[in-house]
Protein backbone atom coordinates (compact mmCIF):
# COMPACT_ATOMS: atom_id res chain seq x y z
CA UNK A 1 0.00 0.00 0.00
CA UNK A 2 2.95 2.48 0.85
CA UNK A 3 4.56 1.77 -2.30
CA UNK A 4 1.42 2.27 -4.08
CA UNK A 5 1.11 5.56 -2.33
CA UNK A 6 4.54 6.72 -3.27
CA UNK A 7 4.22 6.11 -6.54
CA UNK A 8 1.28 7.81 -7.37
CA UNK A 9 2.70 10.65 -4.87
CA UNK A 10 6.00 10.56 -7.92
CA UNK A 11 3.50 10.25 -10.69
CA UNK A 12 1.35 13.30 -9.92
CA UNK A 13 4.66 15.57 -8.70
CA UNK A 14 4.38 15.29 -5.25
CA UNK A 15 8.11 15.81 -4.66
CA UNK A 16 8.42 17.98 -7.83
CA UNK A 17 9.56 21.61 -8.03
CA UNK A 18 6.81 23.88 -8.87
CA UNK A 19 7.38 24.42 -12.76
CA UNK A 20 8.18 28.35 -13.32
CA UNK A 21 7.04 30.29 -16.16
CA UNK A 22 9.82 33.61 -15.41
CA UNK A 23 10.35 35.33 -18.56
CA UNK A 24 7.21 34.13 -20.35
CA UNK A 25 5.23 36.30 -21.72
CA UNK A 26 1.27 36.73 -22.84
CA UNK A 27 0.43 38.27 -26.33
CA UNK A 28 -2.49 39.26 -28.11
CA UNK A 29 -2.20 38.04 -31.94
CA UNK A 30 -4.72 39.57 -34.65
CA UNK A 31 -4.75 37.25 -38.15
CA UNK A 32 -5.42 39.36 -40.97
CA UNK A 33 -5.05 37.17 -43.83
CA UNK A 34 -4.75 33.13 -44.60
CA UNK A 35 -0.56 33.23 -44.10
CA UNK A 36 -1.56 34.74 -40.46
CA UNK A 37 -3.53 31.51 -39.65
CA UNK A 38 -0.68 29.42 -41.08
CA UNK A 39 1.44 30.80 -38.79
CA UNK A 40 -0.96 29.90 -35.63
CA UNK A 41 -1.68 27.02 -36.94
CA UNK A 42 2.18 25.85 -37.15
CA UNK A 43 3.19 27.39 -33.92
CA UNK A 44 0.30 25.53 -32.26
CA UNK A 45 2.29 22.27 -32.00
CA UNK A 46 5.49 23.49 -30.42
CA UNK A 47 6.22 23.55 -26.53
CA UNK A 48 7.51 27.04 -26.80
CA UNK A 49 3.77 27.98 -27.52
CA UNK A 50 0.74 28.22 -25.26
CA UNK A 51 -2.29 29.30 -26.96
CA UNK A 52 -4.08 30.54 -23.90
CA UNK A 53 -7.57 31.09 -26.55
CA UNK A 54 -7.88 29.64 -29.90
CA UNK A 55 -8.98 30.95 -33.33
CA UNK A 56 -9.13 29.66 -37.03
CA UNK A 57 -10.71 32.78 -38.19
CA UNK A 58 -9.48 36.02 -39.50
CA UNK A 59 -9.59 38.99 -37.15
CA UNK A 60 -10.50 37.32 -34.37
CA UNK A 61 -7.66 37.91 -31.59
CA UNK A 62 -5.67 34.83 -30.47
CA UNK A 63 -4.17 34.65 -27.10
CA UNK A 64 -0.44 32.96 -27.00
CA UNK A 65 1.87 32.58 -24.33
CA UNK A 66 5.58 32.73 -25.44
CA UNK A 67 8.44 31.00 -23.11
CA UNK A 68 11.30 33.20 -23.06
CA UNK A 69 13.78 31.01 -25.20
CA UNK A 70 11.30 31.63 -28.43
CA UNK A 71 11.07 35.44 -27.77
CA UNK A 72 13.43 36.67 -30.61
CA UNK A 73 12.41 34.27 -33.39
CA UNK A 74 8.45 35.24 -32.29
CA UNK A 75 9.30 38.82 -32.84
CA UNK A 76 10.97 38.19 -35.97
CA UNK A 77 8.46 36.07 -37.33
CA UNK A 78 5.28 38.37 -35.96
CA UNK A 79 7.51 41.35 -38.10
CA UNK A 80 7.84 39.53 -41.47
CA UNK A 81 4.38 38.34 -41.84
CA UNK A 82 3.00 41.81 -40.66
CA UNK A 83 0.68 40.03 -38.01
CA UNK A 84 -0.47 42.86 -35.21
CA UNK A 85 0.10 42.04 -31.88
CA UNK A 86 -0.33 43.37 -27.89
CA UNK A 87 1.50 42.24 -25.19
CA UNK A 88 -1.03 41.54 -22.62
CA UNK A 89 1.20 40.29 -19.58
CA UNK A 90 4.87 41.11 -19.33
CA UNK A 91 5.67 38.34 -16.91
CA UNK A 92 3.47 35.07 -16.41
CA UNK A 93 5.21 33.96 -13.28
CA UNK A 94 4.30 37.29 -11.76
CA UNK A 95 0.54 36.49 -12.12
CA UNK A 96 1.48 32.52 -10.56
CA UNK A 97 3.31 33.67 -7.40
CA UNK A 98 0.08 36.42 -6.97
CA UNK A 99 -1.81 33.70 -6.93
CA UNK A 100 0.15 31.17 -4.68
CA UNK A 101 -0.03 34.01 -2.10
CA UNK A 102 -3.54 34.21 -1.87
CA UNK A 103 -4.61 30.53 -1.97
CA UNK A 104 -1.95 30.24 0.82
CA UNK A 105 -3.79 33.08 2.71
CA UNK A 106 -7.06 31.63 2.35
CA UNK A 107 -8.75 30.80 5.76
CA UNK A 108 -8.80 27.27 5.99
CA UNK A 109 -12.53 25.44 5.19
CA UNK A 110 -13.49 22.73 8.06
CA UNK A 111 -14.04 18.98 6.63
CA UNK A 112 -16.82 18.46 4.48
CA UNK A 113 -17.33 22.50 3.62
CA UNK A 114 -16.28 24.77 1.02
CA UNK A 115 -16.03 28.62 0.14
CA UNK A 116 -16.22 30.72 -2.83
CA UNK A 117 -13.09 32.52 -1.62
CA UNK A 118 -10.64 30.37 -3.01
CA UNK A 119 -9.90 26.97 -4.85
CA UNK A 120 -10.31 23.81 -3.57
CA UNK A 121 -7.74 20.53 -3.69
CA UNK A 122 -9.72 17.56 -4.98
CA UNK A 123 -9.90 16.09 -1.46
CA UNK A 124 -11.50 19.28 -0.29
CA UNK A 125 -14.23 18.79 -3.03
CA UNK A 126 -14.66 14.91 -2.53
CA UNK A 127 -14.80 15.93 0.97
CA UNK A 128 -17.93 18.36 0.38
CA UNK A 129 -19.72 15.66 -1.59
CA UNK A 130 -19.53 13.25 0.49
CA UNK A 131 -20.94 15.43 2.96
CA UNK A 132 -23.97 16.33 1.12
CA UNK A 133 -25.12 12.49 0.56
CA UNK A 134 -24.84 12.27 4.24
CA UNK A 135 -26.73 15.23 5.21
CA UNK A 136 -29.41 14.85 1.72
CA UNK A 137 -29.74 11.33 1.28
CA UNK A 138 -33.34 12.17 0.38
CA UNK A 139 -32.11 13.91 -2.87
CA UNK A 140 -28.35 13.38 -3.45
CA UNK A 141 -26.54 10.73 -4.20
CA UNK A 142 -22.81 10.09 -4.52
CA UNK A 143 -21.68 7.52 -7.10
CA UNK A 144 -17.77 6.73 -8.49
CA UNK A 145 -18.19 6.21 -11.72
CA UNK A 146 -14.65 5.44 -12.63
CA UNK A 147 -11.08 5.97 -12.00
CA UNK A 148 -8.66 8.28 -13.61
CA UNK A 149 -5.15 7.27 -15.07
CA UNK A 150 -3.23 8.52 -11.58
CA UNK A 151 -6.09 6.18 -9.87
CA UNK A 152 -8.17 8.86 -8.30
CA UNK A 153 -11.91 7.91 -8.34
CA UNK A 154 -13.92 9.85 -10.25
CA UNK A 155 -17.20 11.00 -8.84
CA UNK A 156 -20.50 11.80 -9.97
CA UNK A 157 -23.25 13.33 -7.87
CA UNK A 158 -27.05 13.29 -8.61
CA UNK A 159 -29.83 15.23 -7.16
CA UNK A 160 -33.06 15.07 -8.06
CA UNK A 161 -36.11 14.35 -5.39
CA UNK A 162 -38.29 13.54 -8.40
CA UNK A 163 -39.06 10.26 -10.71
CA UNK A 164 -36.13 8.53 -12.51
CA UNK A 165 -38.37 9.40 -15.74
CA UNK A 166 -37.91 13.19 -15.36
CA UNK A 167 -35.97 14.98 -17.66
CA UNK A 168 -31.44 15.27 -17.17
CA UNK A 169 -29.27 17.54 -17.08
CA UNK A 170 -25.71 15.79 -17.42
CA UNK A 171 -22.70 18.41 -16.32
CA UNK A 172 -18.94 18.64 -16.53
CA UNK A 173 -16.38 20.82 -14.86
CA UNK A 174 -12.45 20.79 -14.47
CA UNK A 175 -11.88 18.70 -18.16
CA UNK A 176 -9.23 21.14 -18.68
CA UNK A 177 -7.10 21.33 -15.22
CA UNK A 178 -6.10 24.58 -15.48
CA UNK A 179 -9.49 26.13 -15.92
CA UNK A 180 -9.74 26.80 -11.99
CA UNK A 181 -13.53 28.55 -12.40
CA UNK A 182 -14.73 25.90 -13.94
CA UNK A 183 -15.02 23.59 -10.65
CA UNK A 184 -15.93 26.43 -8.67
CA UNK A 185 -19.11 27.29 -10.84
CA UNK A 186 -19.92 23.81 -10.49
CA UNK A 187 -19.85 23.18 -6.88
CA UNK A 188 -21.63 26.49 -6.63
CA UNK A 189 -23.91 24.79 -8.90
CA UNK A 190 -24.86 22.13 -6.25
CA UNK A 191 -25.31 24.33 -3.56
CA UNK A 192 -28.01 25.92 -4.88
CA UNK A 193 -29.66 22.62 -6.07
CA UNK A 194 -29.15 20.98 -2.85
CA UNK A 195 -28.20 23.41 -0.11
CA UNK A 196 -31.01 26.08 -1.00
CA UNK A 197 -34.46 25.28 -0.37
CA UNK A 198 -35.83 27.89 -2.33
CA UNK A 199 -34.76 25.63 -5.57
CA UNK A 200 -36.43 22.74 -4.54
CA UNK A 201 -38.85 22.64 -8.05
CA UNK A 202 -35.63 22.26 -9.74
CA UNK A 203 -34.40 19.11 -8.16
CA UNK A 204 -38.32 17.75 -8.38
CA UNK A 205 -38.79 18.57 -12.30
CA UNK A 206 -35.40 18.08 -13.31
CA UNK A 207 -32.77 15.18 -12.53
CA UNK A 208 -29.09 16.90 -12.67
CA UNK A 209 -26.12 14.50 -12.70
CA UNK A 210 -22.98 16.53 -12.14
CA UNK A 211 -19.01 16.19 -12.32
CA UNK A 212 -17.18 19.02 -10.65
CA UNK A 213 -13.46 17.85 -12.01
CA UNK A 214 -13.34 15.29 -14.69
CA UNK A 215 -9.90 15.45 -15.18
CA UNK A 216 -8.58 15.30 -11.18
CA UNK A 217 -4.86 14.13 -12.01
CA UNK A 218 -4.61 17.46 -14.21
CA UNK A 219 -6.32 19.75 -11.59
CA UNK A 220 -3.82 18.28 -9.15
CA UNK A 221 -1.26 19.07 -10.82
CA UNK A 222 -1.71 22.38 -11.79
CA UNK A 223 -1.93 22.76 -8.00
CA UNK A 224 1.59 21.09 -7.44
CA UNK A 225 3.59 21.39 -9.58
CA UNK A 226 2.12 23.55 -13.12
CA UNK A 227 -0.33 26.11 -13.01
CA UNK A 228 -0.84 25.78 -16.67
CA UNK A 229 -1.19 22.78 -16.97
CA UNK A 230 -4.43 21.81 -19.53
CA UNK A 231 -4.26 18.29 -20.41
CA UNK A 232 -4.53 14.67 -18.56
CA UNK A 233 -1.36 13.33 -17.31
CA UNK A 234 -1.21 10.06 -19.47
CA UNK A 235 2.57 9.73 -20.47
CA UNK A 236 3.60 9.45 -24.19
CA UNK A 237 6.13 9.14 -26.23
CA UNK A 238 7.76 12.20 -26.33
CA UNK A 239 5.27 14.17 -24.03
CA UNK A 240 2.61 14.05 -21.12
CA UNK A 241 -0.82 14.49 -21.54
CA UNK A 242 -3.86 14.27 -24.09
CA UNK A 243 -6.70 17.39 -24.36
CA UNK A 244 -9.67 15.22 -22.90
CA UNK A 245 -12.13 17.17 -24.85
CA UNK A 246 -10.54 16.24 -28.15
CA UNK A 247 -10.32 12.58 -27.39
CA UNK A 248 -14.47 11.27 -27.46
CA UNK A 249 -14.87 8.90 -30.49
CA UNK A 250 -17.42 11.51 -32.45
CA UNK A 251 -15.34 13.09 -35.58
CA UNK A 252 -11.93 12.01 -33.59
CA UNK A 253 -9.05 13.89 -34.66
CA UNK A 254 -11.12 16.01 -36.99
CA UNK A 255 -10.52 19.86 -37.42
CA UNK A 256 -9.20 21.52 -34.68
CA UNK A 257 -7.06 19.03 -33.19
CA UNK A 258 -3.40 17.90 -33.06
CA UNK A 259 -1.70 14.13 -33.85
CA UNK A 260 1.42 15.96 -32.08
CA UNK A 261 1.08 14.51 -28.51
CA UNK A 262 3.49 17.59 -27.39
CA UNK A 263 0.42 19.65 -28.81
CA UNK A 264 -1.96 21.29 -26.14
CA UNK A 265 -4.42 19.87 -28.61
CA UNK A 266 -3.57 16.34 -28.91
CA UNK A 267 -6.59 13.83 -29.19
CA UNK A 268 -5.01 10.82 -28.28
CA UNK A 269 -3.58 8.03 -29.85
CA UNK A 270 -6.38 6.90 -30.49
CA UNK A 271 -10.10 8.06 -29.45
CA UNK A 272 -11.15 7.23 -25.79
CA UNK A 273 -7.65 6.39 -25.17
CA UNK A 274 -8.26 8.29 -21.74
CA UNK A 275 -9.77 6.35 -18.37
CA UNK A 276 -11.78 9.21 -17.69
CA UNK A 277 -13.37 9.88 -21.22
CA UNK A 278 -14.10 6.34 -21.13
CA UNK A 279 -15.64 6.32 -17.81
CA UNK A 280 -18.00 9.85 -18.26
CA UNK A 281 -18.70 7.87 -21.89
CA UNK A 282 -20.46 4.85 -20.08
CA UNK A 283 -21.96 7.23 -17.41
CA UNK A 284 -23.53 9.52 -20.20
CA UNK A 285 -24.40 6.26 -22.06
CA UNK A 286 -26.23 4.82 -18.98
CA UNK A 287 -29.03 7.54 -18.84
CA UNK A 288 -31.78 7.56 -20.82
CA UNK A 289 -33.27 10.88 -21.05
CA UNK A 290 -30.48 13.48 -21.14
CA UNK A 291 -32.40 16.82 -22.72
CA UNK A 292 -29.05 19.03 -21.75
CA UNK A 293 -25.25 18.53 -21.67
CA UNK A 294 -23.35 21.58 -20.16
CA UNK A 295 -19.48 21.33 -20.37
CA UNK A 296 -17.76 24.05 -17.77
CA UNK A 297 -14.88 25.42 -19.27
CA UNK A 298 -13.22 29.27 -19.32
CA UNK A 299 -12.45 31.46 -20.60
CA UNK A 300 -13.85 33.31 -23.49
CA UNK A 301 -17.45 34.17 -23.00
CA UNK A 302 -19.34 32.04 -25.25
CA UNK A 303 -22.19 29.84 -25.34
CA UNK A 304 -21.18 27.38 -28.05
CA UNK A 305 -23.88 24.65 -29.50
CA UNK A 306 -22.69 21.51 -32.24
CA UNK A 307 -20.74 21.03 -34.53
CA UNK A 308 -17.34 21.63 -33.87
CA UNK A 309 -16.15 20.05 -36.84
CA UNK A 310 -17.93 21.64 -39.65
CA UNK A 311 -19.70 24.96 -40.16
CA UNK A 312 -22.85 22.73 -40.75
CA UNK A 313 -25.72 23.17 -38.32
CA UNK A 314 -27.65 20.79 -36.47
CA UNK A 315 -31.18 20.52 -37.12
CA UNK A 316 -32.37 22.05 -34.45
CA UNK A 317 -29.78 24.83 -34.67
CA UNK A 318 -32.24 27.23 -34.36
CA UNK A 319 -33.41 26.01 -31.13
CA UNK A 320 -29.91 25.95 -29.67
CA UNK A 321 -29.43 29.97 -30.88
CA UNK A 322 -32.65 30.49 -28.97
CA UNK A 323 -31.56 29.00 -25.62
CA UNK A 324 -28.10 30.22 -26.17
CA UNK A 325 -29.36 33.73 -26.35
CA UNK A 326 -31.79 33.45 -23.39
CA UNK A 327 -28.88 32.11 -21.13
CA UNK A 328 -26.83 35.05 -21.76
CA UNK A 329 -29.28 37.43 -21.00
CA UNK A 330 -30.17 35.78 -18.00
CA UNK A 331 -26.58 36.03 -17.21
CA UNK A 332 -26.30 39.65 -18.69
CA UNK A 333 -28.68 40.89 -16.35
CA UNK A 334 -26.81 40.32 -12.95
CA UNK A 335 -23.42 42.01 -13.63
CA UNK A 336 -23.10 43.18 -17.69
CA UNK A 337 -21.15 40.21 -18.96
CA UNK A 338 -21.69 39.82 -22.42
CA UNK A 339 -21.82 36.11 -24.09
CA UNK A 340 -21.83 35.04 -27.24
CA UNK A 341 -24.03 32.29 -29.25
CA UNK A 342 -22.92 30.02 -31.95
CA UNK A 343 -20.58 27.46 -33.24
CA UNK A 344 -17.49 27.22 -32.23
CA UNK A 345 -16.74 27.26 -36.51
CA UNK A 346 -18.35 29.81 -36.97
CA UNK A 347 -17.33 32.00 -34.58
CA UNK A 348 -13.87 31.35 -33.85
CA UNK A 349 -12.22 28.14 -34.44
CA UNK A 350 -13.00 24.19 -35.75
CA UNK A 351 -12.58 21.64 -32.97
CA UNK A 352 -13.55 18.00 -32.91
CA UNK A 353 -13.90 14.99 -30.79
CA UNK A 354 -15.37 17.26 -27.76
CA UNK A 355 -17.90 16.31 -25.26
CA UNK A 356 -20.84 18.81 -26.55
CA UNK A 357 -20.55 17.10 -29.71
CA UNK A 358 -20.54 13.69 -28.97
CA UNK A 359 -23.49 14.08 -26.34
CA UNK A 360 -25.21 15.48 -29.33
CA UNK A 361 -24.46 13.34 -31.99
CA UNK A 362 -23.86 9.71 -29.96
CA UNK A 363 -25.07 10.02 -26.29
CA UNK A 364 -28.45 11.95 -27.57
CA UNK A 365 -28.69 15.06 -25.92
CA UNK A 366 -31.61 17.41 -26.94
CA UNK A 367 -29.30 20.16 -25.96
CA UNK A 368 -25.56 20.28 -25.95
CA UNK A 369 -23.41 23.56 -24.55
CA UNK A 370 -19.88 24.00 -23.75
CA UNK A 371 -20.09 27.60 -21.52
CA UNK A 372 -16.55 29.74 -21.79
CA UNK A 373 -16.78 31.67 -18.41
CA UNK A 374 -15.01 34.73 -18.11
CA UNK A 375 -11.41 35.33 -18.11
CA UNK A 376 -9.51 36.95 -14.98
CA UNK A 377 -6.35 38.16 -13.53
CA UNK A 378 -3.93 39.87 -16.27
CA UNK A 379 -5.49 37.80 -19.07
CA UNK A 380 -7.09 34.31 -18.58
CA UNK A 381 -6.44 31.92 -16.19
CA UNK A 382 -5.71 33.66 -13.20
CA UNK A 383 -9.04 34.76 -11.99
CA UNK A 384 -8.50 36.36 -8.76
CA UNK A 385 -10.02 34.59 -6.09
CA UNK A 386 -12.35 37.36 -4.61
CA UNK A 387 -14.19 37.28 -8.17
CA UNK A 388 -14.75 33.49 -8.23
CA UNK A 389 -18.51 34.42 -6.05
CA UNK A 390 -19.25 37.20 -8.67
CA UNK A 391 -19.05 34.98 -11.41
CA UNK A 392 -21.12 32.13 -9.39
CA UNK A 393 -23.41 34.19 -9.23
CA UNK A 394 -23.97 35.79 -12.24
CA UNK A 395 -23.62 31.97 -13.84
CA UNK A 396 -26.85 30.59 -11.85
CA UNK A 397 -29.52 32.83 -13.75
CA UNK A 398 -28.03 30.85 -16.78
CA UNK A 399 -28.70 28.08 -15.32
CA UNK A 400 -32.11 28.64 -14.12
CA UNK A 401 -32.97 29.78 -17.46
CA UNK A 402 -31.73 26.49 -18.67
CA UNK A 403 -34.01 24.88 -16.63
CA UNK A 404 -37.68 27.94 -17.56
CA UNK A 405 -36.88 25.86 -20.85
CA UNK A 406 -36.89 22.52 -20.51
CA UNK A 407 -39.94 22.48 -17.77
CA UNK A 408 -41.61 25.14 -20.41
CA UNK A 409 -40.76 21.82 -23.20
CA UNK A 410 -41.57 18.74 -21.28
CA UNK A 411 -44.74 19.97 -20.02
CA UNK A 412 -45.63 20.07 -23.68
CA UNK A 413 -44.56 16.66 -24.74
Amino acid sequence: MRLTVLLLCILSGCFAQFINYDGSKLYQLIPENEEHLEFLDFIQNSERYDFWSETRSLNIPAVVMVKGAALENFWEALTSRGIKFKLLMNNVQRSIDNEKIRQKSSKPVGEGQISFTQYHRYDEIVSYLQRLAVDYPEKVVLEEFGTSYEGRPLYVIKIGSGPSSNPAVLIDGGIHAREWISPAVTLYTIKQLVENESNADMIANVNWVIVVVLNPDGYEYTHTTNRLWRKTRRPGVQCIGVDMNRNFDFHWMGPGTSANECSETFAGPYAFSEPEAQSFAKLAQSMDNIFLYLGVHSYGQWLLYPWGFTTDLPENADELQEVGERVAAAIKSINGTVYVTGTSPNLTYYVSGTTKDWAMGVAGARLSYTIELPGGGNAGFDLPAEKIMSVCEETWPGIIEFYNYIVENTKRM
